[in-house]
């Protein structure tokens, strides 16, 4: 932001502050543009970007009424836009850590299932390292996965607390981890 832009900002804020909205619209527009170069010149061209632009400027308009025209504007803004940057980014990380983008989105055949990917499951094993489970985890287990019922609804069913379901579940899929070779999840 140019000390000419500061200027303007502060003096727009001021008017914006004593109610002037074409001011404030005025204002806004001179932020968005300010905000989209300085995240861009700090993040790149990412598909958020607006994103980072748009929480700014809602920030903005809830801490308006804070802004001290004796004070410099540029510290006030940075200092705003900056934590909305920063915020995304944590955000951002998180879901990437989370999500896998795809580019394309797969088949889907008859049914919902991926097409190919019934040939990668092997259901007799499956139905095998079911059957190994003790009687109530199988009961639960097939309850909650393949019944597709609620913790409470099992609880209720088992005459067991819904911690005592949690407990007996998460042992079962332990327990079909271990036997189906997978400790990753």
């Amino acid at each position: 932001m140019t000390s000419q832009q500061e200027s303007q900002a502060t003096a727009l804020m001021t008017r914006a502050q004593e109610g002037d909205a074409y001011a404030y619209a005025e204002l806004l527009t001179l932020l968005a543009g300010t905000a989209r170069r300085y995240a861009r010149g700090r993040v790149g061209e990412v598909p958020w970007l607006d994103d980072v632009v748009q929480e700014t400027l809602l920030s903005i308009h809830g801490a308006r009424r804070t802004y001290d025209a004796r004070r410099p504007f540029a510290p006030w803004f940075y200092a705003i836009l900056s934590s909305r940057l920063i915020d995304l980014l944590r955000k951002e990380r998180r879901v990437r850590a989370r999500e896998i983008v795809a580019d394309v989105v797969p088949d889907m055949a008859v049914g919902g299932q991926l097409s190919g990917a019934r040939d990668e499951i092997d259901f007799e094993l499956v139905r095998s390292a079911l059957e190994a489970l003790p009687a109530r985890q199988r009961d639960i287990v097939s309850a909650l996965k393949l019944g597709d019922a609620s913790i409470r609804d099992v609880s209720r069913r088992f005459s067991m607390s819904e911690s005592a379901v949690k407990v007996a579940a998460h042992r079962g899929y332990q327990a079909l981890r271990r036997v189906l070779g997978r400790r990753d999840t």
